[in-house]
């Protein structure tokens, strides 16, 4: 009976190592006698026991492999501490298997020192700036170094760019003073507009007070030329009917009588007014002289015709 039992676990044994199941999500590396004989796919498959074995398995699906954090210098001799994630998929299980030791911790290593390589041509800002740029160097580097190890480097992301303290406080600083020119910049524009604004409206209150004076003469020189015409109208007809006058008999005596009479309005007029005497203040009178002796010679002229009556 205990051979029996020895017997069936024997036989359960070989079909143990007889079937093989590998899962879809892997690849299955086997060796025979410890030689590479062939890469399993997912599926049912037959080995031959005590011959064969599984020398590797390999997870086909998209791996995420951490980057530590490692210090990295700039172009411009800025200290940086980066740290960042890649991506990779094994795509041939045999080189992954035989072509390097722990493709792994190969692609993590060669992740690092690309990173370092490449941090190393860019500046502090152009690491922030060219982010993208920068990854897909990495992958691109990382994809060809990698290439006899069975993998493929799907995309590299840099998760954190931290600067050293000494490099944060400088760039505070940097930015507050950006801050500061940015408003003294905007505050001079401001004071700039305003004196734009002011001169611009100082000239439209000249244009307008100019306009104004220019149109106050047009309108007084209008107003003036009117006025003449009138005055030189009615001039022109007073002389007319001055000429009408003259025609007449005894016309002549009456226009000598009344430039008489002016002169001596006028002249009188002049000698009140004037502070300095030019001829004396008597001839002045003279009108009231000539009314006088019309009024004498009146007188006479009435009593000689009643004398002649009386006769």
């Amino acid at each position: 009976m205990f051979v029996f039992t020895l017997v069936i676990l024997f036989v359960l044994f070989i079909l143990y190592k007889l079937m093989l199941i590998v899962p879809m999500r892997e690849v299955h590396v086997i060796e025979r006698l410890g030689k590479f004989r062939t890469v399993l796919q997912p599926g049912f498959h037959f080995l031959i026991p005590f011959f064969d074995r599984v020398a590797y398995r390999h997870d086909t699906r998209e791996q995420v492999l951490d980057v530590p954090p490692q210090s990295c210098i700039s172009k411009d001799n800025t200290q940086l501490e980066v740290d960042g994630l890649v991506y990779l998929k094994v795509m041939d299980g045999k080189l992954a298997s035989y072509g390097i030791e722990n493709y792994r911790k190969a692609a993590v290593n060669l992740a690092q020192t690309t990173m370092r390589s490449e941090i190393g041509k860019l500046t502090l800002s152009e690491t922030f700036s060219e982010r993208d740029h920068l990854n897909e160097s990495i992958v691109r580097e990382i994809d060809k170094a990698s290439e006899p190890w069975g993998i493929k480097v799907l995309r590299y992301e840099i998760r954190n760019i931290t600067p050293s303290r000494h490099v944060i406080h400088t760039l505070e600083k940097q930015m507050e003073a950006e801050r500061r020119k940015r408003a003294e910049i905007t505050l001079a524009n401001a004071e700039k507009a305003a004196m734009i604004n002011m001169s611009e409206g100082e000239r439209q209150e000249a244009i307008n007070i100019s306009e104004g004076q220019k149109q106050k003469r047009i309108n007084e020189a209008k107003g003036t030329g009117q006025e003449i015409a009138i005055i030189a109208k009615a001039k022109s007809e007073g002389m007319a009917m001055i000429s009408q006058a003259l025609a007449v008999n005894g016309g002549n005596d009456a226009m000598n009588m009344l430039l008489k009479e002016q002169f001596i309005a006028q002249l009188g007029k002049i000698l009140n007014d004037s502070q300095v005497s030019v001829v004396p203040a008597e001839m002045a009178k003279l009108e009231g002289f000539f009314e006088g002796m019309e009024q004498v010679t009146q007188t006479v002229g009435g009593h000689n015709a009643m004398s002649k009556g009386a006769r």
